[in-house]
């Protein structure tokens, strides 16, 4: 293999799945020196055997276990820059900056991981026996696979707990309301264009490009994309002919292998992970856990789920923090902060300094220049007194990597690695990796989806430089991969074998696709809507059983059917009312049509309110607060009838986006 220049910077090392044939002979060096005699050749084959013995005996031979689409030989070459970086991180841990952060995991049974299953996917109420009307709701929206899934979960943990003689359980027939001549669940739609009585016809997609500004992204040839639709659950689209089957496939490090997808933008719009209010985002989660897990069933493949010990991890300081308390300290200083101030500062010194340094990243800092600033940060951060001038691009590309690598929980969450490294092992489609790593995402707890979130868009600004960087979408993912992915347990070695190929090409999914993964799917929003009116009509039917409340109620409708009160409160259809709280004209009737969109409403305000229009009132979004959803930014290419009819009590405001 040839040995390029890279500008005075010498790779220290490459480690090689295959072993010599003839035996090698160890040469005498003298410290602080080179021999003049040493070639690179010879230089390189030290380094390799140095990380040899870095790393296990096992894991320093072929591993022998079933090769699949991420198991298969590889171009050593392809790979050197993910045990480069390996290298780096094992000395750093021996240094002793990461040996208090390992993270194991601890062995369980069946029962165990079914009902924390449960618990994660918001239906406690199935393994407490109570009432609670958020699991029901939750229950009578689900799909026919996703309810499926569901029972196949609760039956395991039924099994279970009657084998041990623990308390009784109800049988699963109880729950979905199955009888003896219904052995299977009828499919609910979850389409967002029926709701609430009212059937909407279905208009012409409009089919959107998700493109990007990186010159290497944009290599990809259009003829190959592929079209991605949100409105259909990603496992109802799953049918038998599809099913993955495991193959002896090739991960290659060329980027044009990646496809383009073209997303159906439909007349809802499309909505991002911070359009959703929390509440919101929070029933999501237990959607996409329950979906995904659908998902996994219907391809054949085991969802595995590692059940960690937790470290409580530091309270005070930079690194070594959790996220959640990092951020809750943070917010203290600054309010609304959602990405730590520490890592938004590491990401601007890089942007501002890094991003056409050849070979940042790849090339490490200086350890002890790194051990050093990290020491000053903790001391002199918060206080505004430390000097950013002084920091090297590479010494700030390791502090990164450092602080990445120090969360007592990682950055995508212990729990699920096991499923984002099968999504690569099992699955070989791109387009079913893709949906199963975009629900993955939604999993994400706020704090690590908002972070990850500013990490991809920094990477996706070092790839765009690859002509001045040398960092292409291949060497970027192969250096975070370690970073990110790395199995900090027992057995680390050998996961670090079985789970290069796969961690480098999810890294690789994970910045070239971001503009999707970010994307919450229609047809999650359309279930959280008949969730919040199934939760509804639970609360209001629970409230009649209330005398006092009962006696009010029958007081209200009584003057509600007044004549004189009826006509008042006629509205006519298709009108809405908004409110603009920050304009100087602060509400406004608008008579809606097929083709009003939100973006016609921001633009009728604008022009209502030409006169002294400040910038903040410029920069607004169109919400939709109340009736089936919490709070709803709507994209501007909206229209407004469509969700007018899927949600007819909602509010209309205009104020500026995550105000």
């Amino acid at each position: 293999m040839e040995i390029k220049d890279s500008g005075n910077v010498v790779l220290t090392g490459y480690h090689s799945y295959t072993s010599s044939r003839t035996p090698r002979t160890e040469e005498s060096t003298v410290p602080g020196a080179m021999p003049a005699s040493r070639s690179p050749l010879t230089i390189r084959k030290s380094n390799s055997r140095r990380i040899n013995r870095m790393l296990s005996d096992e894991s320093a031979h072929t591993p022998m276990f079933n090769r699949s689409i991420s198991e298969t030989s590889m171009d050593n070459s392809s790979m050197e820059d993910f045990w480069c970086e390996l290298k780096n991180i094992k000395e750093n841990s021996e240094n002793g900056s990461d040996d208090s952060l390992l993270m194991d995991v601890k062995p369980v049974d069946d029962g165990e991981l079914e009902a924390e299953w449960l618990q994660e996917a918001g239906l406690s109420t199935l393994i407490s026996g109570t009432q609670e009307h958020d699991g029901q709701a939750l229950l009578s929206t689900l799909t026919r696979t996703q309810a499926a899934a569901v029972q196949k979960r609760y039956n395991s943990y039924t099994q279970t707990m009657r084998k041990k003689n623990k308390h009784s359980v109800r049988d699963v027939r109880d729950i979905f309301g199955i009888n003896e001549s219904t052995p299977t669940f009828e499919a609910i739609p979850v389409s967002p264009l029926a709701t609430n009585g009212v059937q909407i016809p279905m208009k012409k997609p409009i089919w959107k490009a998700v493109t990007s500004n990186s010159c290497t992204l944009e290599k990809i040839n259009p003829a190959v994309a592929e079209e991605l639709s949100f409105e259909i659950s990603f496992s109802e689209t799953i049918i038998t002919d599809d099913k993955e089957k495991q193959m002896n496939q090739r991960i290659k490090k060329d980027d044009c292998i990646l496809p383009k997808f073209i997303v159906w933008k439909s007349r809802f719009g499309l909505t991002e992970v911070e359009d959703l209010s929390l509440e919101d985002m929070k029933k999501i989660r237990y959607l996409s856990l329950i979906e995904l897990t659908a998902f996994y069933d219907a391809l054949g493949i085991e969802l595995k789920r590692n059940r960690v010990l937790r470290i409580k991890g530091r309270e005070n300081g930079l690194f070594g923090v959790p996220l959640a308390t990092l951020l809750e300290n943070d917010q203290k200083k600054v309010p609304g902060t959602k990405v730590p101030l520490i890592f938004q500062r590491l990401l601007q010194q890089l942007e501002e300094t890094g991003l056409e340094t050849e070979g940042i990243l790849r090339v490490p800092g200086s350890a002890s220049r790194v051990k050093s600033l990290r020491e000053e940060l903790e001391l002199k951060f918060y206080d505004n007194t430390f000097d950013w001038k002084k920091v090297r691009s590479n010494d700030a590309a390791g502090l990164l990597k450092m602080f990445i690598r120090e969360l007592p929980t990682a950055l995508f969450t212990m729990e699920y690695l096991p499923a984002f490294t099968t999504l690569v092992e099992k699955i070989s489609k791109i387009k079913l990796q893709l949906q199963a790593l975009h629900l993955l995402i939604m999993l994400l707890p706020d704090a690590n989806r908002d972070t990850a979130k500013a990490l991809l868009h920094f990477l996706k600004k070092v790839v765009s430089n690859e002509e001045k960087n040398k960092m292409t979408l291949w060497n970027v993912s192969m250096i975070l991969a370690p970073n990110l992915f790395i199995y900090k347990g027992k057995s680390a070695n050998k996961e670090e074998m079985k789970a290069a190929a796969s961690t480098a090409h999810i890294v690789r999914l994970l910045i070239r696709y971001q503009d999707i993964l970010w994307t919450v799917p229609a047809f999650l929003i359309s279930q959280v809507r008949k969730m919040n009116e199934a939760a509804l009509n639970n609360n209001k039917k629970q409230l009649i059983f209330d005398k006092s409340v009962r006696k009010l109620l029958r007081r209200k409708t009584m003057e509600r059917e007044r004549p004189e009160r009826r006509e008042h409160c006629d509205v006519p259809e298709g009108v809405i009312r908004v409110y603009a709280p920050l304009h100087s004209k602060v509400s406004m009737a608008i008579q809606l049509n097929s083709r009003t969109k939100a973006k016609d409403i921001l633009a009728r305000f604008q022009c209502e309110n030409s006169r002294g229009t400040s910038d903040k009132c410029l920069n607004q979004s169109l919400y939709e607060i109340g009736g089936n959803i919490g709070e709803h930014c709507l994209d501007p290419d909206t229209y407004m009838l469509d969700v007018y009819h899927v949600n007819p009590h909602a509010e209309w405001i205009l104020k500026p986006k995550n105000s």
